[in-house]
């Protein structure tokens, strides 16, 4: 059966990204890049709105108010190019152009639960926020991971992750801190009906 993780790179307030920020938020390090490429192969999993910015990236856009992508940005890219990704969208046609990408146009709660059922691979998000959180409700996330980089995007964050989730529990299973400043939180989730009565022993 595979494991299912959902993934993000946040800055200290919870945005997925800033206007105007490089990627990483200009401070990713030896420590974290090194840890990046030791993380195992997995199948990426995807919304439209993703999709689009991501396999934009690979023929060669940048984001807003970079000039060009840095070498590890590149590398990123590169990597993802080559992985298997899975992308659920009702607003996207056959044949989709980013290499070895699937396009999924079913429920994606009820396509991911079969494919939690009928693969032995590891499952990741990237991005996706709206999928993230209908994964997550239904009860399919394995693991929540978070690092979180060492700014405050007041002013131009965007993407703000966690509005709109439901209560959860979260275990913690992983932490660790790279480079000195940048800090990876892991966590097994549960989803609360209901704040618990108790307070946890």
């Amino acid at each position: 059966m595979s494991e299912l993780l959902v993934d993000f790179i946040t800055s200290l307030d919870g945005h997925a990204s800033g206007e105007g920020w490089p990627g990483f938020w200009g401070l990713e390090g030896p420590e974290y890049l090194a840890w990046l490429g030791e993380q195992p192969e997995a199948t990426y999993l995807m919304g439209a709105n993703t999709y689009r910015l991501m396999s934009g990236f690979a023929t060669g856009e940048v984001p807003n108010g970079q000039d060009e992508f840095g070498p590890e940005e590149e590398a990123s890219v590169d990597e993802l190019t080559q992985a298997s990704k899975v992308v659920f969208s009702s607003s996207l046609e056959e044949p989709l152009t980013w290499a070895n990408s699937t396009l999924v146009c079913d429920d994606a709660v009820e396509a991911v639960r079969a494919m939690k059922s009928s693969d032995s691979g590891l499952l990741s998000t990237i991005g996706s926020l709206s999928l993230c959180r209908s994964l997550l409700r239904a009860g399919l996330v394995d693991r929540f991971r978070v690092v979180m980089f060492p700014v405050i995007t007041g002013a131009t964050g965007e993407e703000r992750i966690y509005d709109g989730y439901p209560d959860v529990a979260l275990e913690m299973i992983e932490h660790r801190t790279f480079d000195g400043r940048i800090q990876l939180v892991e966590y097994k989730p549960r989803v609360l009906e209901h704040p618990p009565l108790d307070a946890p022993v």
